[in-house]
């Protein structure tokens, strides 16, 4: 941490400049502010655990000492702790990406495999909720359109905390699903896909240009999963950005002038990460690379039949008990992620 500490003290002289705080725009200002406070949370955390660390070394050679076991599974627990709190700082320090700290909008549409398709678009959406909740994340469900017999066709929603588009961004790519489908009269083995993306949540001081006379935006009666109505007023908001195509829904509050704000926030968002996009296939253009985006280039597989097991195909990272990781446990899969791309991982 050593690096992290000398930004710190470079972070905390700037600050005292009065230029700072003389500037035109206070962006500047935030940004320096949150990055101080962020680096101070990060090394508070870092030397705590260096205490708990010195505390439970001199009760274990007091213990040894005096030939005293009964304080042995209690230490060992406590070192365990440590250990879990100190791989999860460890993961931390790899989160160095422009927008890794933000809030993450995360989307899920089905691919190939018809209700089956959907149906595990609405499994991924589960496994996330409750990844999330495990975290202490706040998960608010913006957008979500159920299929006709099973599952969901669009869902998209926001997930709230630190670092987790830095988190989740682990997860972007095509999902594969292989089990005997519930569906299937004749309990035949199917393969279904579903695509996850992954964009950072980007705030008002990122300059994105958004015309109102490009907008087209339209309201209707918000309604829940399975076509129950929320309410009976016309509180959801769709907006659609007619240069680019892009359309955005929320339905996640009963205001509609809130469900315009989130919308303006996600579209605002999605076209940050468009311009970007368009950036780097110009890069790779003009480099003549050529990538291949198909179904064939999934990044993970969750096997139910045969056998269990869950293989995320850029790590290698294998797990059998795929319960668990449809239950939010897939902490695994991206640290391994991480630990291969770090800050690079787009």
């Amino acid at each position: 941490m050593p690096s992290k500490r000398k930004e710190l003290e470079q972070l905390s002289e700037l600050i005292k400049q009065p230029q700072i705080w003389t500037s035109d725009s206070d962006t500047d200002s935030q940004k320096l502010l949150r990055r101080l406070s962020q680096l101070q949370s990060e090394l508070e955390q870092w030397d705590e655990l260096e205490k708990k660390l010195e505390e439970i070394a001199e009760l274990a050679l007091m213990a040894s000492e005096e030939g005293d076991e009964s304080l042995s599974d209690e230490l060992t627990d406590e070192l365990e702790a440590v250990k879990k709190r100190i791989k999860e700082l460890e993961i931390r320090v790899l989160l160095s990406g422009e927008h890794d700290e933000k809030n993450a909008i995360l989307s899920i549409n089905p691919g190939a495999g018809g209700v089956d398709a959907m149906d595990w678009a609405e499994m991924l959406a589960r496994m996330y909720r409750m990844w999330a909740q495990k975290r202490g994340f706040e998960f608010t469900v913006l957008e979500i359109l159920s299929g006709e017999q099973a599952g969901i066709k669009t869902f998209t929603a926001l997930v709230k905390g630190p670092y987790a588009y830095g988190y989740l961004k682990a997860e972007k790519g095509i999902h594969r699903l292989v089990r005997i489908s519930p569906f299937d009269f004749n309990r035949r083995r199917h393969t279904s896909f579903a695509s996850v993306e992954v964009i950072p949540e980007v705030s008002e001081e990122v300059k994105v240009e958004i015309r109102e006379e490009d907008l087209r935006i339209e309201t209707f009666r918000a309604s829940g999963h399975g076509g129950q109505h929320v309410n009976t007023t016309d509180s959801a908001v769709r907006i659609t950005h007619l240069p680019t195509g892009i359309v955005v829904t929320c339905q996640a509050e009963r205001s509609q002038l809130r469900n315009r704000q989130i919308a303006m926030e996600v579209l605002r968002s999605r076209l940050y990460e468009y311009e970007r996009k368009k950036r780097e296939e110009e890069i790779a253009r003009l480099k003549g690379e050529r990538k291949e985006i198909s179904f064939g280039n999934q990044i993970r597989s969750y096997i139910l039949h045969p056998y269990t097991l869950v293989k995320d195909h850029r790590t290698g990272v294998e797990v059998t008990d795929i319960e668990a990781v449809l239950d939010g446990e897939i902490d695994e899969f991206i640290r391994a992620y991480l630990w291969a791309y770090g800050g690079d991982g787009k």
